[in-house]
């Protein structure tokens, strides 16, 4: 008894690594489909897909609670990752699922990469999103005046750059006052000089290269942020984060940040799917934050 009990336990074990391990190589389709045949669809209603653009890239889909909310709820917007080059928000419903029951209206925007277009297309594409979003969500109970952006891996360099940068917004009439707040899970916003196939394709072009950072555009106007690291990210390391939240914390912004042991690159974003959800603090602290944005400081 004593041996099958230890035989199911370790396939059990190794059956979670190879899990582990698919969503590494795979990426958000597969931690998508583990989210929805895991946790459900958790009344996270699909009212919207649409697009912002001429551009196929150029797309949006909005989620809301089943049940139509009674007064304009908070929304959360976000960009996906895939080095500015692959990625689709197609893959990124378990986002909605994540956020949807915690009182949020959800939008999932897409944005033109690599080869097709470079820096800045895709600050150009995610202005374009939060302005549709700011146009167009009240339609479906969201609040125009509460909207946090959000984005992993290269979507969190797109939302802290596009906040930063006062012209990405202002092409589109908007303001950095019209971001409630910023979350960035795993971002580069610190990587001159350009070392990396995907840097130098989507970056090395710019006529000035600083001009592409984010820690560039610090000032006492940011919005207030919410940076999130694995502790042994190889693939964008911590110290884009501690450098951005160092320069905040200079400004006087307003700026929470969280570093993980033990966490990769894609491990912030796993922690916001089923199963993982709850299993740290990670995905309460980001709803926390989305709900109320001017709560606390960094910690």
């Amino acid at each position: 008894m004593v041996w099958i009990v230890g035989t199911i336990i370790a396939v059990v074990v190794l059956a979670g690594i190879g899990l582990q391990v698919a969503i590494n190589r795979n990426g958000p389709a597969v931690l998508n489909t583990v989210d929805r045949l895991t946790g459900g669809a958790r009344d996270a209603l699909a009212v919207e897909a649409t697009r912002f653009g001429l551009e196929p890239a150029q797309k949006i889909y909005v989620y809301r609670p089943k049940e139509s909310p009674a007064s304009q709820l908070p929304v959360l917007l976000f960009v996906h990752g895939g080095s500015w080059r692959d990625g689709n928000p197609d893959d990124y419903d378990f986002i909605a699922r994540s956020f949807v029951p915690e009182g949020f209206v959800v939008v999932l925007a897409g944005y033109r990469m690599f080869p097709d277009v470079v820096f800045p297309a895709m600050l150009e594409d995610t202005a374009s999103a939060m302005a549709w979003t700011k146009a167009n969500i009240a339609e479906h109970g969201g609040n125009p005046d509460h909207i946090v952006v959000a984005g992993h891996s290269a979507g969190a360099y797109n939302v802290v750059m596009t906040a930063l940068d006062p012209q990405w917004l202002g092409a589109e009439g908007m303001a950095k006052d019209d971001i409630a707040g910023v979350i960035g899970l795993s971002g580069p916003y610190d990587f001159f000089p350009f070392d990396s196939e995907s840097t130098i394709n989507s970056f090395g072009p710019a006529a000035d290269p600083q001009a592409t950072q984010p820690v560039n555009f610090v000032t006492e106007q940011a919005p207030p942020m919410l940076l999130i690291h694995g502790e042994d990210d190889t693939v964008v390391y911590p110290r884009n984060s501690i450098e951005l939240a160092k320069r905040l914390d200079q400004a006087e912004s307003k700026v929470q940040t969280r570093y993980y042991p033990g966490m990769d690159h894609s491990a912030p974003l796993i922690q916001l799917a089923s199963p993982w959800r709850g299993r740290t603090d990670l995905h309460q602290m980001a709803v926390e934050f989305a709900l109320n944005p001017q709560s606390r400081d960094r910690d």
